[in-house]
Order: structure tokens, then sequence, then C-alpha cells
């Protein structure tokens, strides 16, 4: 195990790059030696995330380096072309926080990518040379439904109810993500369609070993910056007690999912790797309750964490963040 892990980050611009860059500062065992950004090639870091002013001294810069870890922070679909592209050290650990890999593990060459999620998949990331980042929608509906899915419990159809803050949409201007849309405004978005489902399907049907009921999912753009909200319901037979006990026993030796006796707020969650769920039942059917920060949690944070088990460090190393609270 090295003590200093140098870290390249590709796509340095955007809103996970910027989570990143603020979570590896405060890393003890990493240090960010690449951001790599052809339009910003030159700038200081912190003049394009303003918030890192104090915290990073380095800039942009469109020349690849060799590094121990490098994380691909670019658009959906470019991961793969860079790597076609791009002269990669084999012995460099990739973690690529897009959707090129989730569903189709291969990129080229001998370079295949572990699913990384570590509530269920922590062993494999544990050996893997690549990992592909889950989307933020996918981990939180997935970290909501695997004690059901392990279970052999999810036969009935599963309805999905998931808002998004606006972080969501990426920093790129559209019309979904301009200020004037998304302030006191909320909208459902790909109805049944959603990209996420994809690797969702795979995952569940992976952890229950056979078929997979429909899941029914509606997302939502919210008129908030950040987090994920989730609620679930499909029909389980399991008591509440019993659905919670469950719960607990399958979370227990994770550090950062938690199963709540109380009902869940959304701001218990923001600015934190943690997800949070309370699950009760009514009548035939279980209610699951899901929260966690889509920048964090569904992207930078559990990210941090796949760096973490990949180097042999202790998996919450760096992702101690306090929540917003308020």
């Amino acid at each position: 195990m090295k003590s200093n892990i140098s870290i390249g980050i590709i796509g340095g611009s955007g809103y996970t790059a910027g989570e990143l860059l603020r979570i590896l500062a405060g890393h003890p065992q990493a240090e960010v030696t690449l951001a790599y950004s052809t339009s910003n090639a030159g700038s200081e870091v912190s003049a394009v995330h303003g918030d890192l002013l104090g915290e990073i001294d380095l800039r942009f810069t469109d020349k690849l380096v060799n590094v121990d870890a490098l994380f691909l922070c670019m658009g959906h679909g470019l991961s793969a072309d860079f790597l076609q592209k791009s002269s990669i050290a084999s012995r460099t650990k990739v973690i690529d926080l897009g959707n090129d890999f989730r569903v189709n593990p291969t990129a080229h060459g001998e370079r295949n990518f572990v699913y990384g999620l570590p509530e269920i998949f922590r062993e494999q990331i544990r050996t893997a040379g690549s990992v592909a980042n889950p989307g933020c929608f996918a981990t939180a509906i997935e970290l909501a439904l695997l004690p059901l899915a392990q279970g052999k419990l999810l036969q009935s159809e599963v309805h999905v109810h998931a808002i998004t803050g606006s972080t969501g949409a990426g920093r790129s201007l559209s019309e979904a993500g301009h200020f004037s849309y998304r302030s006191g405004n909320i909208a459902i978005y790909k109805p049944f369609t959603h990209q996420h489902l994809g690797e969702i399907g795979k995952t569940l049907t992976a952890v229950q070993g056979g078929s997979l009921p429909e899941i029914s999912f509606i997302p939502v753009r919210g008129c908030f910056t950040r987090g994920i909200f989730a609620t679930l319901y499909t029909e389980c037979d399991f008591s509440g007690e019993e659905i919670n006990e469950l719960y607990k026993e399958f979370y227990k030796n994770h550090p950062f999912t938690f199963v709540s006796d109380r009902e869940i707020s959304l701001k218990e969650v923001v600015n934190t790797n943690k997800c949070f769920l309370h699950v009760q039942k009514a009548g035939r059917k279980a209610l699951i309750t899901s929260a966690i920060d889509n920048l964090v949690k569904g992207a930078s944070g559990q990210a941090v964490q796949n760096m973490n088990i990949m180097f042999g460090l202790d998996e919450a190393m760096g992702l101690r963040l306090k929540p917003s609270g308020l």
C-alpha cells in the first residue's frame, strides 16, 4: 500500500469533478496531481470551482501524466472513446463516473470494469483494476431493494418515485437546468425509460439469482440543487418487524448505509456519503424510503469509497463528511 496515492481527474470542470476535488483535498492518503480539462487548460482549479479557493493549489492541464488512480468525469458516452485514444498505464486504476461500462463491463484491450456498488460487490472491487461507478438514481434505488433481492422477495411489480436536484442535470447549460425553469417547479422526465434502469435491472437480477419483476420508475426534477429522495413500494409477505430486521442485518457491516427507525428527510444526507433508508409496511405492501446526496454517495463520494477499497485503505477514509442539517 502506498502512503500517497497520486490522483488524476479527467473532465475536471464539472460538478462531479468539483466534488471529487473537494473530498480528496481532505483525504489523508491521496493527492490530486492531475486535473485534466481541454477547455480550461492553464486556468487555476479554484477559478472554475470557486469553493476550492485556498484548498487546492493546482492548474488545469490538457497533458496526461502517469498517476496511480484516474477518475473519469466526462459526459456519458465519452469515457470509452477517451480510453481508446489515450495511453493509460496498465497499473493505473480507473474509476469511471459515466455510464459507459455500467451495463457492458468491457472497455478495450484487457481493461474490464467491475460494477462499483460496495454494499454488494465489495470483494470484486477490492481486486479490480477498473470500476464503473453506479449512477445516482441507480444507487438510491438499488440500496433500497438489495435486501429484498437477496432474500428473493422481489416477486411483484416495484413502483418507484424519485426526485433529484438540479445538479443531476450536470453543469452544461440546458433548459431543464435553467434557474427560471427549476425554481419553484417540479416535472417528471423519462417516465419508465430512464437510462439507469438497465444497470438497476442487471444488478438486482444478479443478486436475486433469477427473474425480476417490472420496475416502474418515475423520475422527477426537483426545485433544489442536490440530493435524491426516493419512495418505493412492492408487495411483501414479511411483517414490518421482519423486514426491518432483514434490512438492518443486510447493512450492519457497511459504513455508509443506515436503516432508520423513524421517517427520514433529504437534508439529513446532503453533503455526505450516506444513504438513509426507512422501511415500513402498509397492508401487504413494503414501503421503502431512500435518501442520498446525488453528487456524493450518488457519484464522487462513492467513487472515493471505491478507490479506498481498491487500494486497501479504510473504506471510509476521507469520507466522514458532515451533513448540511438545516
